[in-house]
């Protein structure tokens, strides 16, 4: 069972629902307790105490409004629960959102802004992109988002990355087995060194990435399938360094979740059905797992009966051995007699390549593919470069030191890796 799926009487087994004078926000001098639900401007979205599944204790969370059956988005205290139905969510003297149990004088949960607020001039207003606000009356200007501390799931407009400025660290966790909304063993990040990429972690170990996001001749980041388009854009300045995706359709219901089983899941709600339907997950194949060739190894299963793995040019494996047994984890290493630094040397392009993680790669976007060249010639730690934009006659460019890892091959997709190789080779 999902446990953000939930029918209405399991969910709201605390206390009957109703609505705050119908409202979409929270006033200082307003407090919710269990059974009270505050509902976004539009009705998308909803906000109160909930029990996930047979659990008795009780969160406060945001989930998406009128549908049969509940999807939570977001989760407060996803590690503080309140142990019965004496929950309230209010606001402190200090301008903070909080959440007492049984009248308690210490908050089990706070936002925890109080040098920014002042004294009852602080609203909390739940918007219709799902995410809960804290407003300055005199200023509007928001001084806390529940966006910026997501839980298990990527909405439109939400950001993944990192905020250079103020150290917040935008990421996805997984809920712990389904009534336990606490942080589980996965986590999915838009990770800020070397060239930004998306990784999957379990166990804080690599366990999925899709590839560094390539611009494309196109100019677009665009992703249709079956009607469904949604853009993704970048950020990496001295600001940030982000990824946001939207929906062109914006009544097309869509979300990313982490699960606690290792995958990344995007859902779409198909209205005639009234149900979300799995849209896409990964990973799903052999060569999706990290690293499963090792170092310097391509991972290339397109038949079961053949082993997966190969070795880049000018690379043979570590321990033929563990090959033979189908196991690459051993990594490849340069052949013998190969030197990296001598006159001769130069590169072999290998074609359709998922490109090796970007996590320690050099980025330029104002080089050409032959100034990348001769820049990498030039240095001999310099192992592979490729183009970082292939929107303008391919600008950019990427440079790999040390070991290539997780590089994956494909018969009609993919980028050109450029790997360095002696005269030999």
């Amino acid at each position: 069972m999902n446990p953000r799926r939930m029918s209405l009487h399991i969910l709201f087994s605390c206390l009957l629902l109703h609505l705050i004078d119908s409202s979409d926000n929270l006033a200082p001098n307003n407090a919710m307790k269990d059974g009270d639900v505050l509902i976004s401007k539009e009705r998308k979205f909803a906000l109160g105490f909930f029990s996930p599944g047979n659990s008795s204790l009780c969160y406060v969370g945001i989930w998406y409004y009128g549908q049969p059956e509940q999807t939570v988005v977001w989760v407060a205290n996803r590690e503080t629960p309140v142990s019965d139905t004496s929950g309230v969510l209010a606001f402190d003297h200090y301008g903070n959102l909080v959440i007492h149990e049984k009248n308690g004088s210490f908050p089990i949960w706070s936002i925890n802004v109080s040098s920014m607020a002042l004294n009852n001039s602080t609203t909390a207003q739940l918007l219709d992109s799902g995410n809960l606000v804290l407003i300055h009356d005199l200023s509007k200007v928001v001084i806390w988002q529940s966006y910026d501390y997501p839980t298990d799931t990527f909405l439109p407009s939400m950001k993944l990355g990192l905020d250079r400025r103020t150290g917040l660290n935008w990421f996805m966790t997984s809920w712990k087995p389904e009534d336990d909304p606490a942080p589980g063993s996965c986590s999915f990040k838009f990770e800020p060194t070397g060239y930004p990429q998306r990784f999957l972690y379990k166990d804080q170990v690599p366990y999925w990435w899709p590839g560094p996001i390539i611009e494309k001749r196109q100019g677009s980041l665009a992703r249709m399938a079956n009607n469904f388009i949604y853009n993704i854009t970048i950020v990496n300045n001295a600001m940030e360094v982000s990824l946001m995706y939207a929906v062109i359709n914006v009544s097309v219901l869509s979300r990313y979740v982490v699960h606690e089983s290792g995958l990344v899941k995007h859902f779409i709600w198909h209205n005639e059905e009234q149900r979300w339907t799995e849209f896409n997950y990964h990973p799903k194949e052999l060569c999706d797992y990290y690293g499963k060739c090792g170092p310097n190894g391509i991972c290339g299963a397109n038949n079961a009966d053949h082993f997966a793995c190969t070795c880049l040019p000018s690379f043979e494996p570590k321990f033929p051995g563990d090959w033979y047994l189908r196991d690459g984890t051993g990594s490849c290493k340069r052949r013998q007699g190969v030197s990296m630094c001598q006159s001769g040397e130069g590169f072999v392009k290998v074609k359709r390549l998922k490109l090796p993680d970007t996590s320690t790669a050099h980025v330029d976007m104002g080089l050409s593919l032959k100034e990348c060249e001769q820049e990498c010639l030039r240095d001999c730690n310099c192992t592979a470069y490729s183009s970082a934009n292939e929107s303008f006659g391919e600008y950019g460019c990427l440079k790999w030191y040390g070991d290539l890892v997780d590089t994956r091959g494909f018969s009609n997709l993919g980028q050109d890796l450029y790997v360095r190789v002696n005269a030999i080779a």
